[in-house]
């Protein structure tokens, strides 16, 4: 069964900077050898996730890189924004706007601490419960 997890935003180290959950997350999977695909609401939000993921944390190294040569397969760590055709990856980290369709195997959805922004969330949670995923929630 496939499976979606949203991470709520709540710890003040993630409120001040949202993408440093991302960083963590993305470690974790880099360390537990799951190959994974961060998908980038914009070429802006990679390029500040790809400066982030180098300098995070002095004791971690994450192998990444944005999408978009032929070393995309290798990298263990793949960003992608919205205009690249990037096969799914058996995990993905999704910071765009709306659920993701496709061939995974888990998901993983972070939810900002803005109450506003959590409506929709909500919605993409329906979404994948209504398409037999096991949802679940963790709060950080």
């Amino acid at each position: 069964m496939p499976r979606a997890d949203f991470y709520l935003v709540g710890k003040p180290r993630f409120r001040e900077e949202p993408l440093r959950l991302v960083c963590e997350l993305a470690r974790k999977a880099h360390d537990s050898g799951q190959p994974t695909l961060v998908l980038a609401r914009d070429r802006q939000q990679a390029e500040a996730l790809d400066d982030l993921l180098w300098s995070f944390d002095d004791d971690a190294y994450v192998a990444h890189q944005i999408a978009g040569d032929e070393e995309d397969e290798l990298t263990p760590v793949l960003i992608a924004t919205p205009d690249m055709d990037v096969p799914l990856r058996p995990l993905l980290i999704n910071l765009r706007d709306g659920a993701v369709d496709g061939g995974f195997e888990r998901v993983l959805e972070v939810v900002p601490a803005d109450e506003s922004a959590r409506g929709p969330l909500r919605e993409r949670w329906k979404q994948y419960k209504s398409r037999g995923f096991d949802v679940n929630k963790h709060d950080m």
